[in-house]
């Protein structure tokens, strides 16, 4: 199996091959022998080179991937070269107008942008409060925000489009 594995926005071929009791890893063309185990849901126990590590997997309710391991937390994101979504990204197939969804149900607390201000991809949008929790809203691309369609205050729905960026 082959991933490209985006760590804090640094990209890495990642090659997986069962052995009879661990796996073979090769990142970046190094050869790593792991011992993995799920321990619990959404957490590993690894050993690597006889050193033992636990590795959290968390997501974001903007859907953002993290991994925890020890007390350092590293942003992932994991494409495999064969599916379709990530052969439509590479071929530019999702440019155009994005729209920022509401995940769930929430009360709009802050607006970080106005339209027509140039945004970056993760840059914070809008600041939305779900279940006692401030979330904020990032944009999935770098762009142009060309609709802001809630105000502070506002209460959505989920799917709710908060804001389009071109």
């Amino acid at each position: 199996m082959t991933y490209d594995v985006v760590v804090d926005g640094k990209t890495h071929r990642l090659e997986l091959t069962r052995g009879e009791k661990t796996w073979l890893c090769k990142v970046d063309d190094q050869e790593i022998e792991v011992d993995a185990a799920l321990t619990a849901r959404d957490v590993m126990s690894v050993l690597v080179s006889g050193k033992a590590y636990e590795v959290k997997r968390e997501r974001s309710l903007q859907g953002e991937l993290h991994l925890v391991i020890g007390s350092a937390r590293y942003a992932v994101d994991v494409q495999d070269p064969r599916s379709l979504r990530t052969r439509r990204a590479a071929g530019g197939a999702e440019a155009g107008p994005q729209k920022l969804t509401a995940p769930m149900p929430g009360k709009i607390v802050r607006i970080m942008v106005a339209v027509g201000d140039e945004v970056k991809v993760g840059q914070g949008i809008i600041v939305m409060e779900a279940m006692k929790m401030q979330n904020e809203m990032k944009s999935l691309k770098d762009g142009k925000v060309q609709k802001i369609l809630t105000s502070e205050g506002s209460t959505v729905n989920p799917g709710d489009t908060l804001a389009v960026i071109e």
